[in-house]
């Protein structure tokens, strides 16, 4: 008989245990799967941020590298101008006030061609083929540090035009894990339960194929542009070598102050000496 009391007191009354409904379970049950969407939604907006960021980049350099190019053209052409319509090779190296890559390559020319005339250098035929090779050296040094100017930044362009659509990609593959999460947890498969959170990862998507688009655009515009001013500056000093070759790589230092301006006749018609040559050295070109 004690015992059997003893038995009966250790199980405890119904009235003393908690009661747990199914709401509370299931509301337990569905607490879980919160991180995977905060996750989810976290790296969707920082995939479009980054994308964001690509673009403003692309069209800062588009801006800067399309002001460069045009002041280039100006300089180049207002040089030119100035270059071809001296008096004389000698009066060429006194322009002052020049810009631009094809000014500087003359200048490295001119500052070799007045170094060797310092003495430092024999003026005899044994040794014209060191001046010349001197010569050319010099300009091609700073004619690649023209080109490595004007190459600046578009490694940048070529590098946001071929990962931004996979950026774009990475995010939508991952927007769309994190809805079909969602989709799985609701239990309907419905139009509009898909298509909701599956068009917003597919933004991702265009936004990047919209960045990529004008880095790309940009980029190979660019590349043809440089391609014109190397060869316009590898003519320049082809035409620059052949000048100072015919006057024997002799130049003087110019005076300070001094321009030169084209030789005129008692008629005062202009006969730039260096233009003809110029245009010589154009017809023996054609002829080759």
């Amino acid at each position: 008989m004690t015992e059997t009391t003893s038995a009966a007191t250790a199980i405890p009354p119904a009235a003393n245990q908690i009661p747990v409904s199914g709401a509370d379970i299931a509301s337990a049950a569905g607490a879980t799967p919160a991180a995977p969407e905060i996750t989810s939604a976290l790296i969707v907006d920082a995939t479009l941020w980054i994308l964001i960021g690509f673009s403003v980049v692309t069209w800062a350099l588009i801006l800067i590298k399309g002001i460069q190019h045009l002041r280039i053209s100006q300089h180049n052409r207002s040089y030119g101008k100035k270059f071809w319509g001296a008096q004389d090779f000698q009066a060429a190296a006194a322009l002052e006030g020049n810009k631009g890559p094809a000014a500087r390559v003359a200048d490295i020319g001119f500052t070799t061609l007045i170094e060797a005339d310092g003495g430092t250098t024999t003026h005899d035929l044994e040794h014209t083929g060191d001046r010349q090779e001197l010569l050319d050296r010099r300009l091609r040094q700073q004619m690649q540090k023209e080109r490595g100017a004007l190459e600046s930044g578009l490694a940048i362009l070529a590098t946001i035009g071929s990962i931004s659509p996979f950026v774009g990609l990475f995010g939508t593959v991952w927007g769309i894990m994190g809805a079909l999460t969602s989709i799985s947890k609701s239990g309907s498969a419905s139009l509009d339960v898909v298509a909701g959170p599956i068009g917003e990862a597919l933004i991702a998507t265009a936004v990047g194929i919209a960045v990529a688009v004008p880095a790309v655009i940009g980029y190979n515009f660019f590349i043809r542009r440089n391609k014109v001013i190397w060869a316009f500056l590898d003519d320049f000093a082809i035409d620059f070598v052949h000048l100072a070759l015919k006057t024997s790589f002799l130049i003087k230092r110019p005076a300070s102050g001094s321009v030169a301006s084209p030789r005129t006749s008692g008629t005062g018609a202009k006969h730039p000496v260096l233009k003809a040559s110029h245009e010589d050295l154009q017809a023996e070109g054609a002829q080759i």
